[in-house]
């Protein structure tokens, strides 16, 4: 098997939904489906296992066991191209925008992706991902403080820790909109999920 993704240039932020219309498109070849941009021979150019397939997009095809590897590569690239990237196989799409205040700030998920600054229209969807075979999501600032969750039976745990005090807390809440919550203010700077929340010292 092999893990595919996709690259184009949006001059605004798109969602997963409408990513996955353009992706279908450009697969069929349909003419306007998205304009051509100099990101994507670039892109292509640079990133091993890419091809340009055309002016208007670039695919990278590498093998299921090499997915992560690449993956985190690959978007890096896209964003320093000025590219979206599409995952088929998780159905997200990676915007350049909006980000989070904390350059650097990683998203670690339970089925290997690895992101450094993802936006965070991503971030909310990768929450909705959560499964048995995708078990939690993570938002790290190394060294300072990280939040992140896991489904359960009734709900979802949350969890916070600030690294440079050594505190670590941890909630039940009882469904994936109060995660969602968490994660954008936890990634824009904010902490009113501290005080709406009802924590445990862990």
């Amino acid at each position: 098997m092999s893990f595919e993704l996709a690259v184009w240039h949006e001059p605004k932020p798109i969602t997963k939904e409408q990513a996955e219309i353009v992706f279908r498109a450009l697969r069929r070849g349909e003419p306007g489906a998205v304009t051509a941009h100099p990101g994507v021979a670039a892109f292509a150019g640079r990133l091993a296992g890419a091809e340009q397939v055309s002016p208007e997009y670039a695919l990278v095809t590498v093998a299921l066991e090499r997915s992560d590897e690449v993956a985190g590569e690959a978007f890096s690239l896209a964003r320093e191209c000025e590219l979206v990237c599409y995952d088929p196989q998780r159905r997200l799409v990676h915007n350049l925008a909006p980000l989070g205040v904390y350059r650097g700030m990683q998203m670690h998920t339970g089925d290997g992706m690895i992101l450094t600054d993802p936006d965070l229209q991503l971030v909310h969807d990768a929450l909705a991902t959560m499964a048995p075979q995708n078990p939690f999501t993570a938002l790290v600032v190394f060294g300072e403080h990280f939040v992140q969750s896991s489904p359960e039976i009734t709900g979802y745990e949350l969890e916070y820790k600030d690294s440079v005090r050594n505190l670590m807390f941890r909630t039940h809440v009882p469904e994936l909109e109060a995660v969602q919550r968490a994660f954008a203010e936890y990634a824009t700077g904010g902490r009113a999920f501290l005080e709406r929340h009802e924590w445990r010292r862990v």
